[in-house]
């Protein structure tokens, strides 16, 4: 029979992100990406942490921080993303357009890289917004054109199932793509590698394997509260304040959207403090915990070699210092 992981014996304030071939590991004062490389290398870059909060103590500031802190993990992930790709670049069978050509002659490698993530960042939370903000909203409204008394409840309900269901149907959709199979699964590395540390067991293959990958403080998780979150401050702003115009109802969930992710991000800390000891936690993470169904793959053994790596790299000197 096989090996039952242990229950936590901390919380960890790790995190990471799974990329190409590779996995990216922040903790309290490093950040460390580990690729695997096309020999089968293991390959190492640790950054010390700069945090903008350092500088500018409000944006520590409960609900503030939210946001804050999700711009600087997109920022951050595109940037790791881009790094892991490069040990695995497409074969070029034309010649670079002259819009590309015009772009290497106008900007340094640097600041074209820094164009490069500003447009990543920007698109991914454009998409983002579209899919479960704008659509939804849009969608409602073509849909109750024709039934213009239908109560504020039912538009926000109807809005609300279709960002779940929209948000359902794009984790399903990425997990078919074939291309992403082996990032979910390094996802999934990441995961059992921060539960074994949690559990204080040595950092080993054969530990680590035995562990969950589902993990309460997952992005999917995140994602999916932020729009929980989302239909219950519409609900409540609109049910004060009805609007039915699809254009003011989409300006209004922008502007309550830096709201929507401090709350999760500040939701987000509670779970990770307190999954393993309150029953509310527990039945209250558990649907974006059954969504990394979709998002998490089991890893192989060099996968999970990759992330104990990454995880080595950042846990600090001062013991306790990365706990909740």
């Amino acid at each position: 029979m096989a090996k039952q992981p242990q229950s936590c014996a901390f919380r960890t304030s790790i995190g990471g992100q799974a990329l190409i071939e590779g996995i990216l590991m922040r903790g309290p004062e490093k950040q460390a990406i580990v690729v695997r490389d096309q020999e089968g290398n293991l390959v190492e870059k640790v950054e010390e942490l700069r945090l903008i909060k350092d500088r500018h103590p409000i944006l520590g500031w409960p609900l503030i921080r939210g946001t804050v802190n999700f711009l600087s993990s997109m920022v951050n992930g595109v940037k790791a993303l881009m790094y892991s790709a490069d040990f695995y670049p497409e074969e070029e069978t034309t010649e670079p357009s002259k819009f590309e050509q015009w772009l290497d002659r106008t900007f340094s490698n640097k600041k074209l890289e820094g164009l490069i993530v500003g447009f990543s960042v920007l698109l991914g939370i454009g998409l983002s917004i579209f899919l479960f903000l704008v659509l939804p909203t849009f969608l409602t409204g073509g849909l109750l054109h024709f039934f213009p008394d239908f109560p504020m409840w039912g538009r926000n309900l109807i809005e609300g199932i279709l960002k779940v269901a929209i948000f359902l149907l794009y984790l399903i959709f990425c997990s078919k793509q074939k291309d992403i199979y082996r990032v979910f699964q390094y996802h999934g590395a990441e995961h059992k590698t921060i539960f074994c540390y949690e559990a204080g067991l040595p950092l080993t293959v054969e530990n680590v394997r035995i562990q969950p990958r589902h993990h309460p403080r997952c992005g999917t998780s995140f994602l999916f509260v932020v729009i929980f979150v989302s239909i219950l401050v519409s609900s409540v702003v609109f049910g004060i304040w009805p609007i039915t115009n699809v254009w003011l109802r989409t300006l209004a969930h922008l502007v309550l959207l830096p709201l929507v992710v401090g709350i999760t991000y500040e939701f987000n800390r509670w779970v990770g403090r307190h999954v393993q000891d309150s029953r509310l936690a527990k039945i209250l993470t558990a649907p974006g915990m059954w969504m990394q169904n979709f998002t998490t793959n089991e890893p192989d053994d060099s996968m999970i070699e990759c992330a104990i790596r990454s995880l080595e790299l950042v846990i600090p000197e001062e013991k306790g210092k990365d706990t909740w």
